[in-house]
C-alpha cells in the first residue's frame, strides 16, 4: 500500500497546474476514475501476491514472483514520481515500459504457483497499457 500512498501524494491530477495545462487525448478519464480504479487494482495485485505466497508456503519458496511483485510496486511509484513529481514525461514513459514488462514477467511467475493469481493481474496490465497510451500522447503533443 506504500506505492498507492506515494502515488496519491505525488499526483495532484487536474488540481496540478502543470498537468491541467497539458494537451490530453480525448479518452483521458476524469480524475474520479483514477480514484476508483487504483484501489481495485492494488487489491487485485495484493490478492495475487498473497495467493502465490500461500501456494508457495513461504517467502523463500516464492522469492522470484514476490521479488517481481515488489519491483513492480517500486516502478509503479517511480512512474508517479517521474510524471507528476518531476514533470518528466519521457522518463515516465520509459518507466511505464519497464513496468509493463515487469507485470508480464510477474504474471508468468505467478502462473507457476496459481493461475488465478496471474489472471488477477490482467486488469492492471490493461490499465498500464492504457496509461502508456495517455503518457505517449502527452509526450508527443506537448
Amino acid at each position: 500500500m506504500t506505492a498507492a500512498a506515494a502515488g496519491a501524494v505525488i499526483s495532484g491530477g487536474s488540481s496540478d497546474p502543470w498537468y491541467a495545462a497539458l494537451s490530453k487525448p480525448f479518452l483521458t478519464p476524469p480524475d474520479v476514475m483514477f480514484a476508483l480504479v487504483w484501489p481495485i487494482l492494488f487489491v487485485l495485485m495484493a490478492a495475487g501476491a498473497l495467493l502465490v505466497l500461500d501456494r508457495a508456503g513461504s517467502f523463500e519458496r516464492a522469492v522470484s514472483p514476490l521479488g517481481l511483485y515488489y519491483s513492480m510496486l517500486v516502478f509503479n511509484a517511480g512512474w508517479s514520481l517521474a510524471f507528476f513529481g518531476m514533470n518528466e514525461v519521457a522518463l515516465a514513459l520509459g518507466i511505464l515500459v519497464a513496468l509493463w514488462l515487469l507485470i508480464v514477467a510477474m504474471m508468468q511467475d505467478f502462473w507457476r504457483y496459481s493461475h488465478l493469481a496471474a489472471l488477477l493481474q490482467i486488469p492492471y496490465l490493461v490499465w498500464i497499457s492504457f496509461a502508456g497510451y495517455l503518457n505517449a500522447y502527452i509526450l508527443f503533443t506537448n
